[in-house]
């Protein structure tokens, strides 16, 4: 009895990711994903026209899906603070669900940044818009959007590193509050004159 063709994908699928984050991409084979997945070479060919098309594909619809969650966790809440708060829970829920594809998307794949759209939303993006908002509030010290971005998104994403090297034991969920609490005395704190 033939597979379904969106089963048959999404094998294909879940196998490439966690190859990817054990291997990377370019330390796996078209042969090695068909073998996880259990399928021939050809059915992989049948969804995707290469690997780097599959590496393409899984990176840009899944990184700017949890653009979208990220972006609708902020926009539920009314301070900046607030948003820090509903971001960081986010991370780390979304870690907590799925840590092969959170590990591909923000510890792999970082060449395939470019290859997105100028336009697309992205979690940095998404971050760094809110960090703009609460400085124009007054909520946040001024600097560069940017740097405060990086240190409420380093401190998730260090965390999480931890995490997967078993130096901090998951979920990481519970801990999303004390995260997002150090991420706003980070960006919040005025820096010492020069």
């Amino acid at each position: 009895m033939p597979r379904d063709s969106s089963d048959t994908r999404q094998r294909i699928e879940r196998h490439a990711l966690r190859l990817f984050v054990e291997h990377g991409a370019d330390g796996t084979s078209v042969r090695d994903i068909a073998q996880a997945a259990k399928v021939a070479e050809g059915a992989l060919y049948r969804h995707y026209e290469s690997k780097d098309a599959l590496v393409a594909h899984l990176f840009a619809a899944n990184y700017t899906r949890f653009a979208g969650e990220l972006d609708a966790a902020q926009r539920a809440e009314g301070t900046g603070r607030g948003k820090v708060r509903a971001m960081v829970a986010t991370f780390c829920r979304f870690f907590d669900a799925d840590p092969v594809l959170f590990r591909f998307l923000l510890f792999v794949q970082h060449g395939q940044l470019a290859r997105l759209p100028d336009d697309a939303a992205t979690p940095v993006t998404v971050l760094q818009d809110v960090m703009t908002g609460a400085i124009e509030r007054r909520e946040i010290p001024r600097r560069d959007p940017a740097l405060s971005a990086a240190w409420v998104m380093g401190l998730v994403l260090q965390t999480a590193t931890f995490a997967v090297y078993g130096r901090v034991k998951p979920p990481l969920a519970p801990l999303s509050a004390e995260i997002a609490e150090a991420a706003w005395r980070a960006i919040s704190t005025p820096m010492p004159a020069r």
